[in-house]
């Protein structure tokens, strides 16, 4: 299987909001309850703030998946540290693309001058976290019972990564 990563586009928007959509009505990875319009598209644009955002494309040009890495906090003192977010369509996962999009996100995020990587992870979602252990990740914290989707309360796992 060929596929490659490019920067995200305006034209991205419906593939991006429909692999976040399928997250939220299939995982605990995405926290909304409800599906996103394609306005949200704009959400994601404005949170990664001019900070690597790209998307993935199969060898027939779809889209099958996306990442971004977003300030921690738009106070100076944090500006050496950045949240990552992705989604694979569940097709794709589990053949190493996941790790080289993480590679590219942080070979990016180097040259920006970051030296810390955070991740917030639905505790519900083991894979992720799995994903991110074996990725050089480490759990730094937890926000006990602060989620509820679908019934269901979770936890917010914060892993960390220095670079």
């Amino acid at each position: 299987m060929t596929y490659k990563f490019r920067k995200v586009s305006p034209e991205d928007s419906k593939s991006i909001i429909d692999i976040f959509n399928f997250y939220i009505e299939n995982s605990f990875s995405a926290f909304p309850e409800k599906k996103v319009s394609y306005d949200f598209f704009n959400v994601f644009l404005e949170l990664s703030h001019n900070m690597p955002f790209y998307i993935v494309e199969n060898e027939n040009k779809e889209v099958i998946g996306f990442g971004l890495l977003y300030p921690y906090d738009r106070i100076d003192a944090f500006s050496g540290a950045a949240q990552i977010s992705y989604f694979i369509l569940p097709e794709y996962t589990g053949k190493g693309i996941g790790t080289k999009l993480l590679d590219t996100l942080i070979s990016d995020a180097r040259k920006l001058g970051i030296h810390t990587l955070l991740a917030t992870i639905s505790s519900l979602n083991v894979k992720s976290i799995n994903f991110h252990l074996k990725n050089g990740f480490v759990i730094c914290g937890y926000f006990k019972k602060v989620g509820i989707k679908k019934g269901n309360v979770f936890d917010i796992v914060w892993m960390q990564k220095f670079i």
